[in-house]
C-alpha cells in the first residue's frame, strides 16, 4: 500500500472524460494494482480511480529546454487504452506499506446463511438456473455465485442483506472481470437482496443487473404471504 498526499490535478481519458483541478489529495496505490484519488470528504469513495489490471508510470516534467520544473505525471492505464493522468505538482507527505495477505471478509451469519439457502435453492432466481459454484475466484475477491439461467449463459450473483449503491458497484466489477473470460462471457448480474434501497434499485437496472429481493423466511421453508421476487 502507496499513500501519497499531495497538491495534483486530474485528467481521466476513455469512454468519457473528467477534469479534476489543482488541489490537496490522497493517492493510493495498492497492491492489486488499483489507483484511486481521494479528497478529505465523501466517505470511503474515491474522485476517481482505475481498477486492475492497469499499469502505473512515472515520468518527470520538463519545460522547452528539457529541464525539470519539479512536477510529475503519473499514467495509470487499463487493458481498454483508458487513462488517469495524475499531475503531480507537490508532494506533502509519502509512505509504503506491506499489509501482507488479508484473510477477507467474513460475512455475518444472515448473509452467508441466505448465499448457502440460494445455492440450494438456485430456481429461487427463475425456472431452468443451475449452480456452477459458489464463492466463483476474481482477481478482486470471490463472486457470491455463479450460475447459469435457462439459455445456458452465465450469471453472477451478488448476495446482500441490505443493498445498496455499493453492492451494485462490486457486482459491476465482478462482471467487468468476468466478461473477459471468453469460457464465460457473455456475463449477466443479478443483484439479490433483503432489502434493497430505490437508489441501488436504479443504478443496477441502469447497468443491466436485475434486482431480486430475497424472502428469507420463505428460503428456509417458512411460508411467507410477502412477495418474494420484483
Amino acid at each position: 500500500m502507496r499513500l501519497v498526499i499531495a497538491r495534483c490535478s486530474v485528467d481521466y481519458v476513455g469512454r468519457l472524460e473528467a477534469h479534476l483541478p489543482s488541489a490537496d489529495r490522497l493517492l493510493m496505490v495498492k497492491a492489486d494494482g488499483s489507483v484511486s484519488v481521494h479528497a478529505d470528504d465523501r466517505a470511503y469513495k474515491p474522485l476517481n480511480w482505475m481498477t486492475p489490471p492497469c499499469t502505473l508510470t512515472e515520468s518527470a516534467i520538463t519545460d522547452e529546454d528539457g529541464e525539470e520544473i519539479g512536477e510529475h505525471l503519473w499514467v495509470v492505464e487499463n487493458a481498454k487504452g483508458e487513462q488517469l493522468r495524475i499531475t503531480v505538482e507537490q508532494v506533502h507527505h509519502e509512505r509504503s506499506f506491506d499489509l501482507g495477505e488479508d484473510p477477507g471478509l467474513v460475512k455475518d451469519g444472515v448473509e452467508s446463511h441466505l448465499q448457502e439457502l440460494l445455492a440450494e435453492h438456485i430456481t429461487t432466481l427463475g425456472a431452468g438456473y443451475t449452480m456452477i459454484r459458489r464463492e466463483y475466484p476474481t482477481a478482486i475477491g470471490p463472486v457470491d455465485i455463479l450460475c447459469r439461467n435457462a439459455d445456458g449463459a452465465t450469471v453472477a450473483v451478488e448476495i446482500k442483506r441490505r443493498g445498496g449503491i455499493d453492492g451494485v458497484e462490486q457486482l459491476s466489477r465482478y462482471l467487468d472481470l468476468l466478461n473477459r473470460d471468453e469460457l464465460l462471457r457473455p456475463v449477466t448480474g443479478v443483484f439479490a437482496a433483503q432489502q434493497i434501497k430505490p437508489q441501488a434499485k436504479t443504478l443496477a437496472e441502469d447497468r443491466g443487473i436485475r434486482c431480486v429481493t430475497l424472502d428469507y423466511q420463505a428460503l428456509r421453508g417458512i411460508e411467507s404471504n410477502e412477495l418474494r421476487l420484483f
